[in-house]
């Protein structure tokens, strides 16, 4: 069974996601320019996959999607935990280069 539950702090959105079972899946889906994300997988291993391209990531590996990319996430181990982070386009610029 996969759980979900929302992360909201200020500029910070996006979801958690716990997968119970290996084959637990986060079902096919696609995110446009406003909530397109990255996933941290916190705990456990995934594989997210396409109609074209399939990827591996384990705990402390970060995944980034493109918006209008459909992909799939399913967990290879039991108790894999997730976190999507949406990305915020158009913020303030964090330029640490500037004098």
């Amino acid at each position: 069974m996969l759980l979900s539950k929302p992360l909201n702090t200020g500029d910070l959105n996006g979801t958690i996601f716990d997968f119970e079972v290996v084959g637990d899946v986060l079902p096919k889906h696609t995110h446009d320019e406003t909530n397109v994300h990255i996933t941290i997988v916190c705990k456990g291993k995934i594989k997210a996959y396409s109609h074209d391209w399939e990827k591996e990531a384990i705990a402390g590996q970060v995944m980034d999607f493109r918006a209008g990319e459909p992909h799939e996430i399913m967990a290879l181990e039991d108790n894999t935990r997730i976190i999507n982070i949406i990305k915020k386009f158009g913020g303030v610029s964090n330029d640490y280069n500037k004098e």
